[in-house]
């Protein structure tokens, strides 16, 4: 029998305010142990929360960006559960009247586009977090509570995924919508954002769901994927021998490629949620809807369809341009510079992208406007695009312009065609083999003479010439 996934995704995205949700407390990742915490966000005797506004504006953002309907009116509760990094004792979040529902993402996938539902999307705040360290005596474990209370949205998707790779495709175009509202920073190594996965397995053509398993706190595209695969050929597998889906959480285990049982999964019923009674119902007007609805930038697909239909890019250029929007930015503001945005595709997605190494574009010593520079010089003739290699790399190192840099190496182009001719009349008695080879038909020749002129030059020809030039002396 052949089975299909039903995969529904339930998306964590740390907010990017600068505090906590209900407290004054710096939200920042990488502070010391505990340093990041107060009477409110530890949970203490006789505290009160006051909500953060800044939070909730964001989190509309997100929610009419994804299409959603607003609630003027929503809820908060309290989600109780015990465990160690839960001072409280219980989550104060959004239950069955959450800030927005019924919205949709739609997402590319080998050439065809799938329109993915999403549930809802609810605030609530973070947890802390346990660390074990095994290498300790006694396998000591012990709580960090800095996150404890950061601002989250839960985006939760309908089940409407049907494979590993349709979810990692559906979580990477969450994630730069969120980076481009800048509603999240996406860092999922930091885990600002990260995903439980539901999956069941039905044969192919029922309605009716199978009984799902939870997968916990994947905080990787490529474990999403990972980690479904996998859990897709376990059920089949089970089922194929005759046993049952046992419904339950479960956690990819990175370093074995397996998921592992954690805990049977919790229903609603065992959160006991009920209405936050320090907390009034949460009343946005239908004029903040309106206003962030008219604040929203231009979204990655928006962009990239505009990059392919008005400045004639490659699916793909387009597609790594707007990947970050700090280098779609970069690549703009080049533009203004100079209008070659093929050239400048180019160097943005190659040599740029291998300088910057996972660094934020705009930490570079190369601009927007001495990259166009660059790109310019190559288009007017002044450099060869091999000497645009060296001086890219000079710019690189030292942010000096490249008008500078060509100026004071002397790496202007060479045009001088008596210069050139001489130059080639050389390469071609230096070189009789080649010259033979070309004769007899073979046409690769032709460029190994050009690189002998070339290097006659210190690569300074011009390219064109030198071909040209090589073509008539050689018939």
């Amino acid at each position: 029998m052949s089975y299909e996934a039903v995969i529904g995704l339930e998306v964590h995205a740390q907010l990017l305010t600068a505090t906590k949700l209900f407290c004054g407390c710096r939200a920042a990742f990488g502070a010391a142990p505990n340093a990041n915490t107060c009477e409110v966000c530890l949970g203490m005797p006789g505290v009160l929360p006051v909500l953060n506004r800044r939070a909730v504006e964001l989190a509309l953002r997100a929610a009419v960006a994804l299409d959603c309907s607003v609630h003027t009116r929503s809820q908060w509760s309290r989600k109780n559960y015990f465990y160690p990094d839960l001072p409280k004792g219980y989550q104060i979040s959004q239950y069955d009247q959450p800030v927005a529902t019924a919205g949709h993402l739609d997402i590319e996938l080998e050439g065809r586009t799938r329109r993915i539902g999403i549930t809802r999307i609810h605030l609530e705040e973070d947890a802390g977090k346990n660390v074990h360290d095994e290498a300790m005596a006694g396998r000591r474990s012990y709580v960090d509570f800095n996150r404890g209370g950061t601002p989250l949205i839960e985006i939760v998707s309908e089940p409407d995924l049907r494979s590993a790779a349709e979810a990692a495709a559906y979580m990477r175009s969450l994630r730069r919508i969120l980076r481009y509202l800048e509603v999240c920073d996406g860092n999922m190594e930091q885990g600002s954002l990260r995903c439980d996965a539901n999956v069941s397995i039905r044969p192919e053509g029922e309605e009716q769901l199978g009984t799902r398993t939870e997968l916990k706190n994947i905080n990787s595209f490529r474990f999403v994927e990972a980690a479904l695969r996998h859990e897709i050929v376990r059920q089949t597998e089970i089922i194929g021998d005759g046993g049952e889906i046992v419904q339950e959480t479960r956690l990819w285990d990175s370093q074995a490629k397996v998921t592992r049982s954690m805990r049977s999964k919790e229903e609603a019923h065992d959160y006991r949620y009920f209405p936050d009674p320090d907390l009034p119902d949460l009343h946005i007007e239908s004029a903040e809807i309106d206003k962030a609805r008219q604040s929203l930038p231009e979204l990655p697909a928006a962009k990239s369809r505009r990059y392919v239909d008005e400045l004639h890019l490659t699916a793909y250029d387009a597609e790594s341009l707007t990947e970050d929007p700090g280098v779609a930015r970069f690549f703009e503001a080049a533009l203004l510079h100079h209008a070659n945005a093929k050239a400048l595709a180019n160097w943005i997605n190659n040599d740029l992208a291998r300088e910057l190494g996972g660094r934020r574009i705009d930490s570079l010593h190369v601009t927007p406007q001495s990259l166009a520079e660059l790109v310019a010089l190559i288009d007017r003739g002044t450099i060869s695009g091999k000497i645009a290699k060296d001086v890219f790399a000079e710019m690189a190192a030292t942010g000096t312009s490249p008008g500078t840099v060509v100026a004071q190496k002397g790496l202007t182009q060479v045009t001088d065609t008596a210069l050139i001719e001489a130059a080639a009349d050389q390469a071609i008695a230096a070189n009789p083999a080649a010259v033979a080879q070309l004769e007899a038909g073979k046409a690769n020749a032709l460029g190994y003479l050009v690189g002998a002129v070339m290097k006659q030059t210190g690569g300074k020809a011009n390219p064109k010439l030198v071909n040209e030039i090589l073509r008539r002396k050689l018939g």
